[in-house]
This record gives structure tokens, C-alpha cells and sequence, in this order.
């Protein structure tokens, strides 16, 4: 598992959820905080790449594993 501060199960959801949900997770984490969200949403590569971009957020490391999607994610400022 990768090293986070928090973990969001999201599997079997699909979008706009795992996103959602994303969001709503980060906004309640303090800035420098470390989240893994793990996924079986294909979307969720585009979406969570698009909006951290946007956002300010950092993307830190992505993995695919048996049609399940890890995104270790770095709240920014």
C-alpha cells in the first residue's frame, strides 16, 4: 500500500463520484497532507489528472493493478 496520511476507497463507484468524493476529502485535510485514493473507475485517470492540475494539487504517484487505480495525491497551499 502506498504511504498516505488518509485513505479513500472508492472502488465500484463510478463517475463523477470518485471525484467527488476526492474533493470533498482533500478539503477537509490540511495543506502538505498525503491522500491515496484507490479507484475501479477508468475515468478517474483523466478526471483526477485534469482537476489536480487545475487545482494545485500534486499528483505523486499512480498505479494500475488489476483494473483497480491508486493515486497518491499531495494537498497544495
Amino acid at each position: 500500500m502506498l504511504e498516505s496520511d488518509d485513505i479513500l476507497d472508492v472502488c465500484g463507484l463510478d463517475c463523477p463520484m470518485p471525484l467527488l468524493k476526492m474533493k470533498q476529502r482533500l478539503n477537509k485535510m490540511s495543506a502538505g497532507g498525503v491522500l491515496t485514493v484507490i479507484t475501479t473507475d477508468k475515468a478517474s485517470v483523466r478526471d483526477f489528472s485534469v482537476f489536480l492540475r487545475q487545482a494545485g494539487h500534486a499528483l505523486l504517484e499512480q498505479r494500475e493493478d488489476n483494473a483497480q487505480y491508486q493515486f497518491r495525491i499531495k494537498k497544495g497551499q
